[in-house]
C-alpha cells in the first residue's frame, strides 16, 4: 500500500491537516507554518491529489484508511485532526471508525451528510485542461479554464495543480479518478450509517456566507459527534483562506484548552 504524501511544520503536540477537493498540502503552508510556533504541524496529500498516488475509489472508508497507513508509518499514535470540505469527510470517518487515535478533532465547513452535486462544470473543465496537456502557458490554461468556471479566483485555486513536467504543464490531480467516483466524494462517511460516535472534543467552524453547515443540519452532527461545539467566521466556504487569521486563531484556542 501506499502512503499519503506530506509536508511537515514544527514540533510537539501532532496536528494533521487534510485539504478539501481539488486542494493540496501547498495551500496551508501559510497556516502550518503559523501553527508551527506551537504544534507539530503534517499538511497531507489526500490520495489522487497534489504529490500523492492515485487510486480508483475515492471513497471516505478507503481514504480513512489511508490515513491510518500514514499514521501507522509516521510512529503518529494519537492526532488532532484538522479537515476542510472533503478532508473534513476523511477526518470524520477516521475519528469514527478509530477514536482512540483522535484528540481532538477540527472540521472547517463540512457536515457529516450528503450533498448535491455542484462541481460538475469544474470536473469537466479539469479534464478538458488534461486532455491537451501538456501546456507551455499558464495563461493558456486558465483561458479554456474561463469556458467553464467564471470566477478568477477559483480558477486560481484550480490551477494550482499545473505543475512543471520535462515537456511542460500537467495536472497531477487525478481528475478522471475523481470524476469517475465523485459519488463517493458527496456522500456522507459511511461510519454515519453505522451509528458510530466519536465522543471527543469536537469543533465545527462554519462560514456565515456558506450554507455547508445549515442549522437544520445540526442534529444530525451531535447524533455522530456528541461534543459538537459550533464557531463562526464571515466567509464563505473557503473561511481558511478568507479569513486567515481568525481560522489560525480558532484552532490554536480549541488545540490549547
Amino acid at each position: 500500500m501506499s502512503s499519503l504524501a506530506h509536508q511537515r511544520y514544527g514540533q510537539g503536540q501532532p496536528l494533521v491537516v487534510l485539504h478539501g477537493l481539488f486542494g493540496s498540502a501547498d495551500n496551508w503552508r501559510g497556516l502550518a507554518r503559523n501553527w508551527s510556533d506551537e504544534f507539530g504541524v503534517w499538511c497531507l496529500d489526500l490520495r489522487n491529489h497534489g504529490r500523492s498516488f492515485h487510486a480508483q475509489s475515492m471513497s471516505y472508508t478507503q481514504q480513512a484508511e489511508d490515513l491510518r497507513f500514514w499514521m501507522d508509518s509516521e510512529d503518529l499514535d494519537k492526532v488532532s485532526l484538522l479537515g476542510h470540505s472533503m478532508g473534513g469527510k476523511v477526518a470524520m470517518e477516521f475519528a469514527l471508525r478509530h477514536p482512540d487515535r483522535v484528540d481532538k478533532l477540527i472540521l472547517a465547513d463540512i457536515a457529516p451528510v450528503r450533498y448535491e452535486h455542484t462541481h460538475s462544470a469544474i470536473i469537466e473543465g479539469l479534464r478538458a485542461l488534461h486532455a491537451q496537456e501538456p501546456w507551455h502557458e499558464r495563461r493558456e490554461a486558465d483561458h479554456l479554464l474561463a469556458d467553464y468556471v467564471d470566477e478568477v479566483q477559483i480558477r486560481l485555486f484550480l490551477l494550482t495543480n499545473l505543475v512543471k513536467t520535462e515537456d511542460g504543464l500537467r495536472l497531477r490531480v487525478g481528475i478522471e479518478e475523481i470524476s469517475r467516483d465523485y459519488q463517493a466524494i458527496i456522500d456522507a462517511p459511511p461510519a454515519m450509517a453505522e451509528d458510530k460516535t466519536f465522543s471527543g472534543p469536537t469543533l465545527a467552524i462554519r462560514g456565515t456566507q456558506s450554507d455547508y453547515i445549515t442549522d437544520d443540519l445540526l442534529d444530525e452532527f451531535k447524533r455522530g459527534f456528541p461534543s459538537l461545539e459550533l464557531a463562526e467566521l464571515d466567509a464563505g466556504h473557503w473561511l481558511h483562506a478568507e479569513q486567515a487569521e481568525g481560522f489560525r486563531r480558532l484552532v490554536s484556542d480549541f488545540l490549547n484548552d
